[in-house]
């Protein structure tokens, strides 16, 4: 057949709307559920404390599994339904294992879905882009109160870290493992924790199912949310602000990241400015750094402990997801229904947002804590 006729007839199909529906590969999609199931049920039952090398275990790890693979079905779907609504063709979600505990502590890389026919307004784009971050964080909403209101006392704990004693973040001695703060975590903590249990400090929270996933949940909630490129927030802030104004808030977004990223280096700087030493260069930078630090350090302390992922991510956005958004000719605009949902979604990446990430940290060891046992180390 002539190759300009198979090329004129493509074009039509594109502007009529028309497609052809691929064949889904269920065995492929099924295949991927259930790897990273077992994935998430060997991360269950190393953050349990039980070694997840050995098969007999794994039952330990059901509970994690089970509300992992229902967070990351809950924000795939959201994406798939509202894409099916739309009449917009979407692939089932790939679900992506990683059992490689060192890699990835919790047992995957997440799930993808993809639309494999054309978006064709900013509407369509975004009830797509927002249902999956919505739906996931509902999900890990009712995930954290359950865990919150199911709290078990320190016994639960002391069997794992044998003679526990309760101690705040920081008194356990070695490499301890940090998940940062975010605003709905300490909320939820705060008004439905069950008075006859025990909130584990943040050095403990990976050993909680319900509260190791309701985290993790929020922390990549609100990943998806920054406003790059073709992530959630990037579709989000494209549709209701347009392309110049979705490509200044990534800029900002982006050297705030940097920003953050760089916590690290103001700590070291804060403290090795402190020390006296005879050589002219590093007197003048102690004497015109180390007042802007201390100063900084007063006003914003957390600005000292930023996570260093940001940097790694700031180069994922810059380098593979892009800080624009690919344009669409539609300009119409969302109307107020779906601005509120908008706003809603921002909302909802701020009380989501982990500014110190999930970090390691060594500490000095408590005279009353020689029992605890070794901390994972990511």
């Amino acid at each position: 057949m002539d190759p300009s006729r198979i090329s004129s007839q493509q074009d039509f199909f594109e502007r009529e709307g028309i497609t052809f529906k691929k064949p889904e590969r269920l065995w492929l999609h099924a295949l991927l559920f259930v790897s990273t199931f077992i994935s998430c049920l060997i991360a269950g039952t190393a953050w349990i404390g039980k070694d997840a090398l050995e098969v007999s275990n794994w039952h330990y790890g059901i509970t994690y599994a089970i509300l992992m693979m229902t967070f990351l079905s809950a924000h795939e779907f959201g994406h798939y339904f509202a894409a099916r609504h739309h009449n917009v063709e979407a692939t089932l979600p790939f679900f992506i294992p990683m059992p490689l505990f060192f890699l990835m502590p919790f047992g995957t890389f997440g799930a993808v879905i993809k639309t494999r026919s054309h978006i064709p307004n900013r509407k369509v784009l975004f009830d797509i882009g927002v249902a999956g971050p919505i739906a996931g964080f509902i999900a890990c909403f009712v995930i954290l109160i359950i865990g919150f209101i199911t709290l078990p006392g320190v016994e639960y704990l002391r069997g794992i870290h044998p003679n526990y004693p309760m101690p705040e973040p920081g008194q356990a001695g070695g490499i301890e493992l940090f998940f940062g703060d975010t605003m709905l975590y300490n909320f939820l903590a705060s008004v439905f924790k069950n008075p006859q249990g025990f909130l584990p400090p943040p050095t403990e929270i990976y050993h909680y199912p319900f509260l190791c996933v309701g985290w993790f949940g929020l922390f990549v909630t609100s990943l998806n949310l920054l406003p790059f490129g073709q992530l959630d927030g990037g579709h989000i802030t494209y549709a209701m602000f347009g392309g110049k104004v979705q490509g200044i808030i990534a800029r900002v977004a982006w050297i705030l990241m940097i920003i953050i990223g760089l916590g690290f280096l103001y700590e070291k700087f804060y403290f090795d400015l402190q020390v006296d030493r005879p050589q002219m260069l590093y007197t003048a930078l102690q004497s015109v750094i180390f007042p802007v630090l201390a100063f900084l350090k007063k006003i914003t302390p957390g600005l000292f402990t930023g996570w260093f992922g940001w940097l790694v991510w700031a180069g994922i956005a810059k380098f593979f997801v892009k800080l624009n958004h690919p344009p669409l000719e539609d300009t119409q605009a969302l109307g107020t229904k779906r601005m509120l949902i908008g706003w809603l979604a921002i909302i909802i990446f701020i009380v989501s947002f982990c500014y110190s990430g999930i970090y390691t940290e060594e500490v000095a060891p408590s005279q009353n804590q020689q029992g605890k046992a070794p901390i994972h180390q990511v």
